[in-house]
């Protein structure tokens, strides 16, 4: 089956880059792309009332406008009950010790990388995940 990947991240660039880089990797999943966490928060809104399931992957930008990283993750968890919840991975430009440590501790992050994201950290990933490709 096809993978989803939802990229969360409110600077075009960063957000081209880490696409690039999945479709450097593999091509043969599907990408989906939000500038802001109140987007990605409608638009798994929207896979969940159509009956479709949530990205499998998240990558989540932490600073953003409005609602950042952190909120956006709460508000995925109470809308996602009884529902499979993706695996998140935190991308972030700054290289922050007390992100980097709530990341490692919290039980809906699935690991924390630097950007940009790169090839080696995709195939952390999936070998982690048993989803090599």
């Amino acid at each position: 089956m096809r993978q989803t990947i939802c990229i969360i991240d409110d600077d075009l660039v960063s957000q081209f880059a880490t696409r690039y880089c999945i479709q450097q990797y593999q091509d043969d999943f599907e990408i989906i792309t939000c500038t802001s966490a109140e987007e990605g928060l409608v638009v798994c809104s929207e896979l969940l009332e159509s009956q479709k399931r949530l990205p499998d992957i998240i990558f989540l930008d932490l600073i953003m406008e409005e609602m950042d990283g952190w909120a956006f993750v709460d508000n995925l968890n109470h809308l996602a009950k009884k529902h499979n919840f993706p695996k998140i991975y935190v991308l972030s430009a700054f290289v922050n010790a007390k992100d980097r440590a709530i990341a490692k501790e919290h039980k809906l992050i699935s690991g924390y990388f630097d950007k940009p994201l790169s090839r080696n950290a995709l195939e952390k990933i999936f070998v982690k995940n048993g989803n090599s490709v």
